[in-house]
Parts: structure tokens; sequence; C-alpha cells
């Protein structure tokens, strides 16, 4: 998603983000709903095997791929893991040489180090939102990543 440098600085580009999974692990998707200046682009995809934590950090990380220039950036998501994570923990695990507090390597470090490479691209507001209540932006993520779990053989 292309955002005019003009118009950047005055909006923000919306992102709802959330991932799906069909047993954890097993097939899971992901999807992101962008808006900005009264457009919208959907996004989705899945993976055959996989978490539902490695999902949700994934639709955030196509989310800010698609967009083409540092841009104000809100993300909602009902992942607190991807919220706290890139908000909270990440400074301590890079810190730490991508260890937990307990020593333990952090699981989806590569995901995690995308995710920070593409944050740092941009200004970000993390919004965290609970799932499943009625917001309308985090139902369309919702329904996007449904759409992008694999069905399998048919």
């Amino acid at each position: 998603m292309s955002v005019p440098r003009s118009e950047a600085a005055a909006a923000a580009v919306e992102i709802y983000t959330d991932g799906a999974c069909k047993g954890n692990p097993g097939p899971g998707g992901w999807g992101a709903l962008l808006t900005f200046d009264g457009k919208e682009r959907e996004l989705f995809g899945g993976e055959d095997a996989t978490t539902n934590n490695r999902m949700e950090l994934t639709a955030v990380i196509e989310a800010l791929s698609a967009l083409t220039r540092g841009s104000r950036v809100v993300i909602h998501t009902d992942s607190q893991y991807v919220q706290k994570g890139i908000t909270e923990w990440i400074r301590g695990w890079k810190a730490k040489g991508w260890r937990t507090a307990a020593k333990t390597p952090v699981k989806n470090v590569d995901l995690w180090k995308r995710l920070d490479e593409l944050a740092s691209r941009h200004e970000i507001d993390w919004k965290w939102v609970k799932g499943h209540a009625g917001h309308d932006g985090n139902e369309r993520a919702d329904a996007l990543a449904n759409r992008g779990v694999p069905s399998g053989p048919e």
C-alpha cells in the first residue's frame, strides 16, 4: 500500500491482524486488513504445519511488508504475545542474545527478528484489542486468517 508523503504525516495506516490455527501445531492462517484514506487492502495466507503464535506474527510481518515507505501506523492485534513481545519483551531478548529470562532460546526468533527490522521503518502505535468481541476490524482480520488456513487435500 503506497502512502503519499504529504498525507503520511497527517494520517496513520490502520492495520488489523489476526492468526488462526486448526490444532496447535496444525494448519494455520494469517490475515490483515489495512486501511488508509478510505481505501482498504486485505491480505491472507497460511501454512500446513504451524502454530497460532507464528501466524499472529506473520500477519503483522506481511502487513508491514505491504507498506512501500515509512509510515505512521496503528496496529490492532488481539495477541498479547505480539503486542507485549514487540513493546516490552524484545529489548530484553536482544540484550540477552535472543534468550528469555529463563536463559532459553526465544521461540519464533526468525519472525521476531523480521518484525523488529520491519517495525524500525515505521512509527507504530501497538494496540491490543479483545478478540471475538465484535470489533469490526478484528473480526475481519479473523475471517481473513481463517480463509488462509490450508484446507488440505480435496
